[in-house]
């Protein structure tokens, strides 16, 4: 999810050292899991991974993307009002950047 806050700021995480794509900055979400609707998945996902529960978020983009090995759909969620602080919850760093600070080269192709 993109997660803004109210100074136009987005929360972002950072892979870690020894993931795929180490240290590359990316949206918190993950998989659409089969019994769930993809608005479903964003609330799971932003309780897992930063200990938000979404309140008001809207589709943003989705993308179709190709890998060598498989093809993806990418969710884009806007989310602009939530429960809790947002924190790494699985070990990754978060901090706030504003729009100026994001880098696409920072991001991996996909995200």
């Amino acid at each position: 999810g993109i997660i803004r806050n109210e100074n136009n700021e987005i929360f972002i995480t950072r892979r870690a050292a020894d993931a795929h794509m180490a240290n590359k900055l990316e949206f918190p979400g993950g998989k659409i899991e089969m019994s769930e609707t993809p608005e479903q998945a964003v609330v799971r996902e932003l309780q897992e991974e930063v200990g938000i529960t979404p309140q008001h978020f809207s589709l943003f983009e989705k993308l179709e993307y190709e890998f060598p090995d498989r093809h993806i759909t990418l969710w884009f969620w806007l989310v602009e009002s939530w429960e809790g602080e947002p924190w790494g919850k699985e070990g990754q760093p978060g901090e706030w950047m504003s729009l100026v600070g994001l880098i696409a080269d920072d991001f991996p192709p996909a995200n």
